[in-house]
């Protein structure tokens, strides 16, 4: 082949295959092989049995060959062969061969004709072949046969693709010459992925099938439909030959007899024919091979490099010792004990950037959440009302009272801050679970090791249950202590002679702060009728007066402005379909809110976006909806009737001012002491029960050895790990091993193949290679070696006119080709074509 340099090329690339395919790796690694393409009954796996000189391939009604056939063919002095799934196995009964690739590929697709992309691999050793890698794909159907899906076709040209996309694979496109080949699926699929021809080589097979009187000599020649490599023309065995068992050698000599006798391949014999095929597939990827190297040696040093720390680590690791057990316990809780504390005190390295969690959430539950559960126990202006003038009539009792008693001031304080156990507890509640979610979310790190674990787990979210229920008891204790004695000697508290003045102060303070922006964001109006556009973004900035919105965050173009005032918060139920989360706001007074709606639905992507509107909202006045029992409302119905004299009006006002500084005061503190509260015997004292007492549990909770057993999937991890590993030192080592210095075939230039549909094409497919051939009457072929006729000139492409080439008989005046080609200068000796 005049490539010496490279002859061991193929067979290392062979190794590098084995290599990683025992490994699953063979399709990620686009080692560079040869994809035979062809529709049914084109003759690809005669090519195939031909190369090997054995009959070794299914044969059969549908489709034979159901997955992707891997086949390496190694020249050596003895014949075999062996697949990688029953490696060490040597096969020299071909016979057998056939039978383990149809029991292989229905062990994986079953025995009802489905296809699978799952390549077998089979390596074959004989003297009679020369080092190639080929993969038969199967056959492109367009009608399922027998119980075959319905999309059996794009299934099928789904699974070349796979193969033929890659850039390092070569297209071996085979067509029968008793069809049009214009119309072949095989060299369509070649466009497709190699618009440029740069590695796709035409196979004609059947030649001697053609009709009589009619040739493919212009396919052939690259010039009826050329391609950049051209054609390569071979005769298979019949039906009739391969049922009656003819030796593939007597085959190759028919085939060689065939094309030195026939009179339109005799000038072009030797060119043609199966053992041309190999050598022209042989010098193809090889150099192909070569030209890749580079890529390859890179993409495999960078695989090493990504994993040379993990097997660092499992190298010389034994998983029965005990003193590692014992270290590397050590090691998995102090590093538990460092992620539990960054989680909850914030730190720089691994920042989760999807989502809240650890110290995070648990700020956003002490300053939105909570606050926001204090407001929803405050009272409803009208009840407030109603159950303070009731209170002061009961305590008054049958007389009419001159004077406000204080007695009836306490009783709605208390009943105020009874209320605020519930929100207390809430709070502690979310706190836990979101410190039992960090303490899984750290014990993730534990997982190659599921008993530590699972006994971790348990032991700090027992501790955490423990803690709840001293914090629990410790947070009602400090709401009893504000009921046991109520101060109105505070510094804050207004006083029954500042009462009166009480609500214009706050009038006058809420004014001040009207431009005061407490908080913008993206928010979906989500209640916009389908005539108008549906849901829209829009940009929403909230201040302590209105809530308006724009058209972006630019702020440029204002869309809509809603003072806050009688506006009021409600949840809405995510609908079925919807993937956010709604919230809407409405009027006290059943006006309307937005144009013609009585609502303004919003909505956000999270519930923790939700709930952050929602406690800026607060912030700005807009205050939750009660939910009432239908006591409350019948309760609520007859209060609205209630009427008060002017002078018990003047005592409930006075007692709701006084009511509203106090329980200020006291919710002032509840912010402040709840937190500190739970950070103390909560947070902090699992910190601390981590740091120092987790190991003694576990040490006390059962055997160490038994705590330290690794997982299942850890242990084919690491195996995983130095196998990749140890073939990827293997493969640079042969890669390194690999020789350079070759002859290399410089490409043949580009040709037109727009009859392929490519894009400058408009021209009109040309016609059929069966087209027939007449020779005129009294014509007899001329010699071997005759001079070419004067209107042919000499074959183009790869059959490039040379002083050694074999020339064409003497063939009849017709029309010049459809792809015109350009044609030497006419000579005496020779007429110019017509």
């Amino acid at each position: 082949m005049g490539n010496r340099g490279m002859e061991e090329l193929i067979p290392l690339v062979n190794k590098l295959q084995d290599a990683f395919s025992s490994i699953g790796q063979a399709c990620n690694l686009d080692l560079p092989q040869i994809a035979v393409v062809g529709g049914q009954s084109a003759g690809k796996s005669s090519v195939l049995e031909n190369f090997v000189g054995r009959d070794f391939l299914p044969r059969g009604s549908g489709i034979v060959t159901r997955r992707p056939l891997v086949l390496q063919l190694i020249s050596s002095n003895a014949e075999w062969a062996e697949f990688l799934h029953c490696k060490g196995k040597k096969f020299t009964d071909f016979d057998e061969v056939r039978q383990e690739i149809e029991g292989e590929t229905d062990r994986v697709t079953g025995a009802n004709k489905g296809i699978s992309p799952v390549p077998i691999n089979l390596r074959v050793y004989s003297p009679h072949v020369l080092n190639l890698t080929l993969i038969d794909l199967p056959g492109i159907t367009k009608v399922p046969v027998g119980d075959q899906p319905a999309d059996i076709e794009q299934q099928i040209r789904d699974m070349i693709m796979q193969f033929i996309t890659r850039e390092s694979c070569l297209i071996l496109a085979v067509t029968p010459a008793n069809t049009d080949l214009a119309n072949s699926d095989a060299l369509k699929l070649a466009k497709d992925v190699d618009p440029q021809g740069l590695r796709t080589i035409g196979v004609i097979t059947k030649l001697d099938l053609m009709d009589e009187g009619t040739d493919a000599r212009d396919v052939l020649e690259n010039k009826l439909l050329p391609l950049r490599r051209g054609y390569i023309g071979v005769v298979n065995r019949s039906q009739k030959d391969i049922d009656g068992k003819k030796d593939i050698k007597a085959a190759l000599e028919a085939e060689r007899k065939f094309f030195l006798t026939h009179p339109a391949y005799r000038h072009m014999a030797e060119k043609m024919g199966t053992p041309r095929l190999q050598k022209v597939l042989n010098q193809q990827l090889t150099n192909h091979i070569r030209d890749t190297l580079p890529a390859f040696r890179s993409k495999l040093q960078s695989q090493l490099l990504a994993i040379e720390k993990e097997a660092e680590e499992y190298r010389g690791y034994r998983p029965d010792d005990p003193s590692r057990k014992t270290k590397q316990l050590l090691q998995m809780v102090q590093q538990f004990s460092v992620d539990f504390e960054k989680r909850i005190e914030g730190s720089g390295d691994q920042v989760d950037t999807v989502e809240l969690s650890g110290g995070a959430k648990i700020n956003r539950i002490f300053h939105e959440r909570f606050p926001f559960e204090l407001v929803k126990m405050e009272c409803d202006e009208k009840e407030m009302r109603r159950e303070i003038s009731y209170a002061i009539k009961n305590i008054h009792g049958i007389r009419t009272g001159l004077f406000t008693p204080d007695m009836a001031f306490e009783a709605i304080v208390k009943k105020q801050v009874i209320k605020l156990k519930e929100p207390c507890i809430k709070c502690v509640d979310m706190v836990i679970q979101e410190l039992i979610n960090t303490v899984r979310q750290c014990s993730n790190k534990l997982e190659c090791f599921p008993m530590l674990r699972e006994e971790t787990e348990r032991i700090v979210t027992s501790h955490i249950r423990d803690r709840e229920g001293r914090s629990k008891d410790q947070l009602l204790l400090l709401i009893d202590i504000q009921l046991s004695y109520i101060n109105t000697n505070h510094e804050d508290f207004i006083g029954f002679a500042n009462a009166q003045q009480r609500s214009s102060q706050t009038n006058k303070s809420q004014s001040s702060a009207g431009n005061q922006v407490i908080r913008k964001g993206w928010l979906t109006i989500n209640n916009i009728s389908i005539m108008k556009g549906g849901a829209k973004e829009y940009w929403f900035v909230l201040t302590a007066e209105s809530l308006s919105w724009f058209k972006d965050d630019e702020e440029k173009e204002k869309k809509y402005m809603l003072p806050l005032d009688n506006l009021k918060v409600r949840d809405v139920e995510k609908s079925f379909m919807s993937s956010k989360h709604i919230f809407c706001i409405f009027n006290t007074e059943s006006r309307n809110v937005y144009k013609d709606n009585r609502t303004l639905e919003l909505a956000c992507d999270s519930q923790d976006d939700v709930d952050s509107w929602k406690s800026s909202l607060l912030r700005a006045g807009v205050y939750p909806e009660k939910t009432t029992t239908v006591e409350s409302e019948s309760t609520t119905t007859t209060s609205d009737n209630f009427s008060m004299d002017p002078q018990l009006e003047r005592k409930v006002e006075t007692i709701r001012n006084l009511v509203d500084s106090y329980m200020a005061i006291v919710n002032k503190c509840v912010r402040d002491l709840i937190p500190k509260t739970i950070m103390h015997l909560m947070i902090n004292n699992v910190k601390d029960f981590i740091n120092a007492e987790l190991l003694a549990q576990l040490y006390s909770a059962g055997d160490q050895n038994t705590l330290m057993d690794e997982s299942q999937e850890q242990a084919q991890r690491r195996d995983e790990v130095l196998r990749t590993h140890q073939a990827l030192k293997e493969a640079l080592s042969i890669i390194g091993d690999i020789s350079t210095s070759t002859i290399s075939v410089p490409l043949p230039p580009p040709v037109d193949t727009s009859w392929m549909g490519g894009a400058g094409g408009r021209r009109s497919p040309p016609p059929s290679p069966t087209a027939p051939r007449r020779m005129s009457a009294g014509q007899r072929p001329a010699p071997r070696g005759a001079p070419p006729p004067p209107n042919r000139p000499g074959p183009l492409g790869p059959f490039n006119n040379s002083a050694d080439s074999p020339q064409a008989p003497s063939r009849p005046n017709r029309a010049p080709p459809s792809i015109p080609s350009r044609r030497p200068p006419p000579s005496p000796t020779r007429q110019a074509p017509p």
